[in-house]
């Protein structure tokens, strides 16, 4: 339960969201706009005139902070398209009544993954529509009201955001003034509400893309997420202590993505964050429709306890497992022995499942959003089950 002392305003105008499916991180699209209903959460009495509003930011350690995230949803595929239109990849309007059945069904987070680069203008500025603004807060709002987690990334925009030398200091520049003006629309905002400064960053079409990248590329990651989170800190209010979440390379957790990971400052309320669909074949893939022998098991196990080891114990942070899931393959059972299994151990390990849905059922989608049912309710139950199981746990001990 959030600790708030809120005032809300709420301004009604027509709402106009919406979402797109597609591969998961590979199509095109056209342009919608629309005006989204907003719920701007006013000052805190006593904060007028610096705008600060400390009251719902709670005294809470990044593990115990993970721990209380439970389990997750992305919403993939809706504002992150690789077009101005987040219909562009087939999903329907974002609505309300979507997150309320994802809150309803006990998912804790809800991942809202966001491309900007189609709603910001020409330099020196890099000025967001305030429109797209006010979309992204629109759906955030939603998952708040349901007293969910939500976190708000910068998602598909590889194509300006190049780890090189060459190109370092332009998108450091970008990037600081992207962040800076996302920081300051939500800097009054409590702590469930988290910033994740970049998705997958890295260098497409190379070699090293999915490799944990070069050395070039893993230091340029490293001060691109440098001068995010400086730039998300420098807006002060709650933005001087929010949770945020840093990526690997590529989000990766290959050994040479893991040991050049440089956390920001040191800073304290980092969370890492890394994705793993474990194994390739079977969930990314699809040319392995079977899991769950005691071998698939053992492996698995031995992904999730190198992240565990390098980060939760090595470096003492906590840790999101930002996307997972498996690709439909005419394999109902083995994909919930999967989630379920996976779901489990990541949360034994501290870490927070966020399933990656991209609302396409023959791939990741669980959830039709058209109609609001779950095409898959046993894999969204038991992820919710043995994450919740793992949770109350380890309160207990």
């Amino acid at each position: 339960m959030r600790k708030t002392v809120l005032i809300f305003m709420v301004l009604s105008v027509n709402f106009s969201l919406f979402t797109s499916c597609g591969e998961k991180e590979h199509s095109d699209g056209a342009h919608v706009s629309g005006d989204p209903d907003i719920r701007e959460m006013s000052k805190e009495e006593g904060n007028e005139e610096d705008g600060e509003d400390d009251g719902n930011m709670r005294e809470i350690a990044p593990k115990e902070f993970v721990l209380d995230m439970g389990a997750g949803w992305n919403l993939g595929n809706a504002m992150d398209t690789y077009n101005s239109d987040e219909t562009a990849w087939g999903n329907p309007l974002t609505t309300k009544a979507m997150i309320d059945e994802i809150a309803k069904m006990g998912f804790k987070t809800l991942r809202l993954p966001v491309t900007w680069k189609f709603h910001i203008g020409e330099g020196p500025d890099y000025l967001i529509e305030a429109n797209w603004l006010d979309k992204v807060e629109a759906i955030a709002n939603f998952a708040l009201e349901n007293e969910m987690y939500v976190i708000i990334n910068i998602h598909h925009d590889e194509t300006w955001i190049l780890p090189t030398y060459e190109k370092a200091d332009e998108v450091k520049d970008e990037l600081s003034k992207v962040w800076t003006q996302i920081a300051n629309r939500f800097k009054t905002y409590g702590d469930y509400l988290i910033f994740e400064t970049l998705n997958e960053p890295r260098h497409k079409g190379t070699p090293e893309e999915w490799k944990g990248g070069t050395q070039e590329g893993r230091d340029a990651v490293n001060q691109y997420h440098q001068v995010s989170v400086d730039a998300i800190r420098a807006t002060g209010g709650n933005n001087a202590k929010r949770k945020i979440m840093v990526s690997t390379y590529a989000a990766s957790t290959a050994s040479n993505a893991l040991n050049d990971y440089l956390v920001p400052n040191g800073d304290k309320n980092v969370i890492v964050s890394v994705h793993s669909y474990f194994p390739y074949q079977f969930c990314l893939d699809g040319t392995d429709s079977t899991w769950g022998t005691e071998a698939d098991k053992t492996a698995l196990l031995a992904e999730l306890d190198k992240i565990r080891d390098k980060f939760i114990v090595e470096d003492n942070r906590a840790v999101v497992m930002g996307e997972w899931g498996s690709t439909f393959s005419d394999n109902p059972e083995d994909r919930l022995a999967h989630a379920e299994f996976y779901a489990r151990a990541c949360a034994e390990r501290g870490i927070c499942p966020i399933w990656w849905d991209n609302g396409n059922v023959d791939e990741f989608g669980i959830f039709n959003r058209n109609t609001l049912e779950w095409n898959y309710p046993e894999i969204a139950e038991a992820i919710v089950k043995e994450t919740t199981e793992a949770r109350s746990k380890a309160k207990t001990e």
